[in-house]
Protein backbone atom coordinates (compact mmCIF):
# COMPACT_ATOMS: atom_id res chain seq x y z
CA UNK A 1 0.00 0.00 0.00
CA UNK A 2 1.41 3.48 -0.78
CA UNK A 3 0.11 4.83 2.40
CA UNK A 4 -0.04 2.28 6.09
CA UNK A 5 -3.55 1.68 6.90
CA UNK A 6 -5.31 1.52 3.39
CA UNK A 7 -5.62 -2.14 2.76
CA UNK A 8 -8.88 -2.21 5.37
CA UNK A 9 -10.61 0.62 2.84
CA UNK A 10 -8.85 -1.22 -0.13
CA UNK A 11 -10.84 -4.69 0.94
CA UNK A 12 -14.36 -2.41 1.86
CA UNK A 13 -14.25 -1.14 -1.96
CA UNK A 14 -13.72 -4.27 -3.24
CA UNK A 15 -16.47 -6.16 -1.23
CA UNK A 16 -18.68 -7.19 -3.06
CA UNK A 17 -17.88 -5.68 -6.61
CA UNK A 18 -19.43 -7.24 -9.63
CA UNK A 19 -19.79 -6.95 -13.48
CA UNK A 20 -22.74 -4.35 -14.39
CA UNK A 21 -22.43 -5.79 -17.78
CA UNK A 22 -24.69 -8.52 -19.66
CA UNK A 23 -21.81 -9.60 -21.15
CA UNK A 24 -19.34 -10.12 -18.55
CA UNK A 25 -19.41 -12.63 -16.01
CA UNK A 26 -16.86 -11.82 -12.81
CA UNK A 27 -17.08 -11.06 -9.59
CA UNK A 28 -14.75 -10.43 -6.71
CA UNK A 29 -15.48 -12.75 -4.05
CA UNK A 30 -13.47 -12.54 -1.33
CA UNK A 31 -10.82 -9.83 -0.08
CA UNK A 32 -8.75 -9.57 3.63
CA UNK A 33 -5.69 -7.79 4.16
CA UNK A 34 -2.57 -10.17 5.03
CA UNK A 35 0.79 -10.07 6.74
CA UNK A 36 3.60 -10.30 5.07
CA UNK A 37 5.44 -9.37 1.49
CA UNK A 38 1.59 -8.45 0.34
CA UNK A 39 -0.85 -6.25 2.00
CA UNK A 40 -3.94 -7.60 0.55
CA UNK A 41 -5.36 -10.79 -1.11
CA UNK A 42 -8.16 -10.50 -3.66
CA UNK A 43 -10.15 -13.75 -4.79
CA UNK A 44 -12.29 -13.26 -8.10
CA UNK A 45 -13.69 -15.23 -10.48
CA UNK A 46 -14.35 -14.57 -14.09
CA UNK A 47 -15.27 -16.43 -17.28
CA UNK A 48 -12.11 -15.36 -19.39
CA UNK A 49 -9.20 -14.02 -19.09
CA UNK A 50 -10.89 -10.45 -20.63
CA UNK A 51 -12.91 -10.37 -17.64
CA UNK A 52 -10.45 -10.65 -15.38
CA UNK A 53 -8.15 -7.79 -17.22
CA UNK A 54 -11.56 -5.82 -16.39
CA UNK A 55 -10.99 -6.86 -13.00
CA UNK A 56 -7.39 -6.10 -12.60
CA UNK A 57 -7.33 -2.64 -14.98
CA UNK A 58 -9.89 -1.30 -12.76
CA UNK A 59 -7.99 -1.30 -9.35
CA UNK A 60 -5.37 0.34 -11.20
CA UNK A 61 -7.36 3.12 -12.63
CA UNK A 62 -9.97 3.22 -9.74
CA UNK A 63 -9.37 7.04 -8.73
CA UNK A 64 -9.14 6.01 -4.81
CA UNK A 65 -7.69 2.73 -5.63
CA UNK A 66 -5.00 4.06 -7.94
CA UNK A 67 -3.90 6.54 -4.55
CA UNK A 68 -3.97 3.89 -1.93
CA UNK A 69 -2.21 0.88 -4.17
CA UNK A 70 1.24 1.08 -4.93
CA UNK A 71 1.60 -2.40 -7.22
CA UNK A 72 -0.31 -4.91 -7.57
CA UNK A 73 0.94 -8.81 -8.41
CA UNK A 74 -1.58 -11.12 -10.22
CA UNK A 75 -1.33 -15.28 -9.71
CA UNK A 76 -4.15 -17.33 -11.43
CA UNK A 77 -5.47 -20.38 -9.74
CA UNK A 78 -7.22 -23.33 -11.45
CA UNK A 79 -10.03 -25.76 -9.24
CA UNK A 80 -10.35 -28.75 -11.65
CA UNK A 81 -14.00 -29.63 -12.11
CA UNK A 82 -15.01 -25.71 -10.97
CA UNK A 83 -18.61 -25.35 -11.72
CA UNK A 84 -19.22 -22.38 -14.16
Amino acid sequence: MKIIGTQWKVKEKLKGLTSKQSNEDWEITYATPIYGGWDLMVECKFSNLDDLEKIITFCRTDQELSEWIEATTTLISIKKNYPP
